[in-house]
């Protein structure tokens, strides 16, 4: 299992029935889960989530493929340790499956009766604990049916919690809650697991909550889909969910840690999904994917700067109705974000956006072009510049990305144009998809 997942699941498989009855419900699902991460399951009824679950739980055995849980391999384990597995996983489900004839705190109790024996008194004590946490100190000796939807909710997230997990499942734990007392159930499983550092994977169809997640999956006839075939899906609240899931250090933190196979592996899968959104941009929320395509352009641009050796990397967007430049991405000397907007054909960004073409300036005071008011204004001192157009579909200029000052004080290379190169169409399409929703 990779270094610090907690969930790894690899090519399953898995089929009901046999003979000619036999139907395979997941293709080919992969995924891996990190302690305290959030993971949203989405996707239609069928589509195979409540299976996938239950393989993550250690509750239905592995067909094909391998499911890794807290380092344990479940393809293969015998019932006894599958049963010991379950005892670091804490499960939730829609229907909270209370006991009828017991107290709150002795609903939560049960889920202390497997596992090393405790002092009645010490699993009073925790199960107490985890009703207060859950804030349900006062209702602890109440019977289920005096307990409300949201309240039993909460009772179950108790239970789940008490023996402090490293996985929580869920299974659709805000359907049969109203609005507010489904928020407040996922703020509070959102809360615990961020204090826990335990992982939770929730399968759902409550679009109001997707702005818990870390990360959201769609399972559609089984098979993991992409982005863009979940906004589909999706489209007003998922949006909504991808800006917020990923807050902007976050997200350059990942891109930067890739291995330079894996940013080009991600960056074309990104085009192909980006070029779905220009085709059908009827978005329902475009503060949300504004939001989202900064974030990723602000992990290209620094992915790139270090793969060639630059120390700042700047976007210039054309604006050909004002006759402008201005910047999509410019730092100032303390490397905080600054606005910055010049004529078109002025300076070098000016130049490459009036001509298209590439240019790689060793020394920038000595070059005709270069417009030295700008460092004045930022307090940057630039020395060498790999500048490049960034075309739309329709091979007009839209934007100019520049590489400043060579890592070791030299001139940028051919190998370095070469690299940045690569790139360009990705970011072209990024932008586009921006420019189209009216920035």
């Amino acid at each position: 299992m990779p270094s610090g997942s907690v969930i790894s699941i690899k090519n399953v498989d898995h089929f009901y029935g046999s003979g000619a009855l036999r139907k395979q419900v997941l293709f080919d699902v992969s995924t891996e889960i990190s302690p305290g991460e959030i993971v949203l399951l989405t996707g239609p009824s069928g589509s195979g989530k409540t299976t996938l679950l239950t393989l993550a739980g250690a509750l239905r055995s592995v067909q094909q493929g391998s499911v890794t849980i807290l380092g344990h391999e479940l393809n293969g384990a015998t019932n006894t340790q599958l049963v010991k597995i379950r005892e670091d996983i804490g499960f939730i489900f829609q229907h909270q499956n209370l006991l009828d004839s017991h107290t709150a705190i002795q609903n939560v109790a049960l889920s202390l009766g497997v596992g090393p024996q405790e002092s009645k008194n010490e699993v009073q004590r925790r199960c107490a604990d985890a009703l207060e946490t859950v804030g349900l100190k006062h209702r602890m000796n109440y019977f289920p049916e005096h307990l409300s939807g949201g309240q039993k909710q909460r009772v179950a997230i108790a239970r789940a919690l008490v023996r402090k997990p490293r996985i929580v499942l869920a299974d659709e734990p805000t359907a049969s809650l109203d609005h507010k007392s489904g928020r407040e159930v996922v703020d509070l499983m959102r809360t615990l697991a961020k204090q826990q550092d335990c992982a939770i994977l929730l399968v759902t169809h409550d679009n109001r909550i997707l702005d818990i997640a870390d990360r959201i999956l769609t399972l559609e006839d089984g098979r993991i889909t992409t982005f863009a075939a979940g906004l589909a899906a999706n489209t007003g609240h998922l949006l909504t969910a991808f800006a917020q899931l990923q807050r902007k250090g976050d997200l350059v933190k990942h891109v930067n840690d890739l291995s330079d196979k894996q940013f080009h592996e991600v960056v074309q899968q990104m085009t192909v999904e980006f070029e779905q959104f220009l085709e059908t941009l009827e978005l329902g929320n475009r503060d949300a994917i504004e939001a989202l395509i900064d974030q990723i352009l602000d992990a290209v641009t620094s992915k790139v700067k270090l793969m060639i050796g630059a120390d700042r990397a700047s976007i210039f967007v054309v604006d050909s109705a004002r006759g402008i430049l201005h910047s999509r991405i410019a730092q100032g000397a303390e490397g905080a974000r600054i606005q910055i907007e010049f004529p078109l054909g002025k300076g070098i960004a000016g130049r490459v956006a009036s001509t298209g073409e590439v240019l790689n300036i060793p020394d920038a005071y000595a070059s005709p072009d270069f417009n030295p008011a700008i460092d004045r204004e930022t307090g940057y001192r630039t020395r060498t510049i790999l500048c490049m157009p960034v075309f739309n579909r329709k091979k007009n200029v839209l934007a100019v990305v520049q590489m400043l000052n060579k890592d070791g004080g030299g001139a940028f290379t051919e190998a370095d144009e070469t690299n940045f190169r690569d790139f360009i169409e990705p970011l072209g399409v990024i932008l586009e998809s921006s420019l189209r929703l009216g920035r």
